[in-house]
């Protein structure tokens, strides 16, 4: 079988950068006082540094570098020795709002799609999705249109890692109050869809392109196969399963969950104008999360691809998943 990868390294980053604490979960290790986890905090707090250190440069703070950055409130999440040693919120969910917490719910964006794909590898596992036929027999509500390259299937493979020659790199989402397309509308680029439509433009299966319009198909794909709004559906398939209790897809985020969702900022500071903007497109940029609840996800892959756990995926399927693409040294696409 031809290997494969998803989007593990941004996984990982936002994992230990963007926070939420189960309502029954360990202690960890910070709160037990422990002097290295205290001096670990303190090098993050205090002590940031370049890429590039040159002789001289003093240390920053995380306070400085949010002042300069125009960022309001940050959340971190920590993972050491194999378990989440120390989880804290920074500065505020808005200018002049409450303090940031470790539950205080961020967009992901496009850490949207590896949580995407895990749930698709967890449904071919389970025999409901086959991992190199031709997706154009199970889409239902949707086919992908004729294409010149029609001796190239698009699979699910090629969908997830991005080498099944869509287009649509990303999507801007919608500015609340706006109109919001359906998914086919967006699958086919019709208004009020403010993208174009997906489609395929390189033989599958040649080269790796960064596709969001490729995640939206493999959206549709699964709504089709379980006949499940795609949220429950992931609600049921990762969420729960890996106690991601402070996850959702759901989009606009509902109302109860408002009081805890950070506000967004533009690079300039300024608030993006009527808040968070919805996205439709669930599995390419839907999520919301925390950084503690994707370092329970990436605990959970680190767990199954040891074989000491398995809740979602197999220990046979989560090496595949991690296994290079098309050749490339670590199979993933560019950042997106």
């Amino acid at each position: 079988m031809q290997a494969m990868t998803f989007t593990f390294r941004k996984l990982i980053l936002v994992a230990v950068t963007l926070a939420a604490v189960a309502a029954c979960r360990p202690v960890l290790a910070e709160e037990r006082g422990d002097a290295d986890v205290v001096q670990r905090i303190d090098h993050v707090v205090n002590g940031l540094r370049t890429a590039i250190v040159v002789d001289g440069d003093a240390p920053m703070t995380l306070s400085d570098r949010m002042n300069e950055l125009h960022v309001p409130g940050v959340s971190i999440a920590v993972i050491h020795g194999g378990a989440i040693e120390w989880a804290r919120g920074f500065g505020s969910v808005a200018i002049g709002g409450p303090p940031v917490v470790p539950e205080t719910l961020f967009q992901a964006a496009s850490i949207s799609k590896p949580v995407t794909a895990i749930a698709a590898l967890a449904l071919v596992q389970a025999g409901k999705l086959d991992l190199d036929a031709d997706v154009n027999v199970a889409l239902k509500s949707w086919k992908i249109p004729h294409h010149p390259y029609s001796q190239s299937q698009v699979t699910v493979r090629r969908l997830l890692s991005h080498t099944a020659g869509t287009n649509v790199p990303f999507y801007p989402g919608y500015q609340a109050g706006q109109p919001v397309p359906s998914l086919v509308e967006i699958l086919d680029g019709r208004p009020p869809a403010n993208t174009a439509p997906v489609r395929v433009e390189h033989e599958p299966g040649k080269q790796t392109e960064y596709s969001g319009g490729g995640y939206t198909i493999v959206q549709q794909l699964l709504i089709d196969v379980t006949g499940r709004p795609f949220p429950a559906l992931l609600d049921d398939i990762v969420f729960k399963p890996l106690a991601m209790t402070h996850s959702s897809f759901a989009q606009p985020l509902p109302a109860a969950r408002l009081p805890m969702a950070a506000t967004p900022y533009r690079a300039d500071g300024a608030p993006v104008p009527g808040g968070a903007h919805v996205y439709p497109e669930l599995a390419a940029a839907g999520l919301w999360t925390t950084p503690s609840d994707l370092a329970r996800l990436l605990l959970a892959m680190l767990d199954s691809l040891a074989g000491r756990s398995n809740p979602v995926l197999s220990q046979s399927m989560t090496a595949e998943m991690l296994s290079p693409v098309l050749g490339s040294a670590d199979g993933l696409p560019p950042p997106g």
